[in-house]
């Protein structure tokens, strides 16, 4: 029951606001006193508040992605997928990534007890409007910092995806093989068609990624993470 002083306490504290600079626990508490906000994010101690999503430029391909993701999910014992999710990544970022692959048991993030992703994820997908965007820039450096082996960006104005990986420290790009594939290097099978997907081919892309779970090295890596 919602009591005057309850009323008087959530009042008190100060909404988020773009551009605010907060430490971990203070975006927390503001964050949780606005059960009607859907998407915010603590990156490098500066809070972003999400803009309404309009759906030719973030709807639309983030449920490309998913499916994608899904279908990977069913397929791979062992492997977690998370839409949407807060992550607790260091001390001054809480991003909530647009998608998320992890390895369950033995990889690099936990679910706490407050039933929060925490560390880093093996694999992260952000859908931002352009090169412009802090998806490129900001979270980059943090993704990087905190050891996200494979960091991909669909820049849907730019009509460009990129594939990042890890590779001592630093991200390189993944490039496509000559079938236009992009595979992913963490989970073997994980197998994209880049073109298709920029151009709204879901079932091309689906169809490709059936064939990167046919592989050998796919039903390895589902014997690995699964014992």
């Amino acid at each position: 029951m919602i009591t005057a002083d309850t009323t008087s306490q959530i009042l008190a504290i100060p909404p988020l606001e773009n551009g605010d600079k907060l430490t971990r626990h203070e975006f927390e508490r503001r964050y949780h006193a606005m059960p009607n906000l859907k998407k915010a994010e603590l990156i490098e101690g500066v809070v972003y508040v999400a803009s309404p999503l309009r759906i030719k430029s973030h709807g639309e391909p983030h449920a490309y992605i998913m499916a994608w993701l899904g279908v990977y999910k069913a397929a791979t014992s062992g492997v977690g997928l998370a839409d949407n999710t807060t992550v607790l990544i260091d001390a001054d970022n809480e991003p909530q990534p647009d998608a998320l692959l992890r390895i369950e048991q033995g990889g690099q993030s936990h679910i706490n007890q407050d039933d929060y992703v925490e560390g880093a994820p093996e694999l992260i997908v952000e859908i931002a409007a352009s090169s412009a965007s802090y998806d490129l820039h900001k979270k980059l450096k943090v993704y990087r910092r905190n050891q996200v082996q494979e960091y991909l960006v669909w820049r849907v104005y730019d009509r460009q995806f990129d594939w990042f990986r890890l590779q001592e420290g630093e991200y390189i790009q993944l490039e496509p093989n000559t079938d236009d594939i992009v595979c992913s290097q963490v989970f073997p099978g994980l197998w994209l068609a880049k073109s298709a997907l920029l151009s709204g081919d879901l079932a091309k892309v689906l169809a490709i990624l059936q064939q990167g779970l046919s592989t050998p090295e796919h039903q390895n890596f589902v014997d690995k993470i699964s014992i």
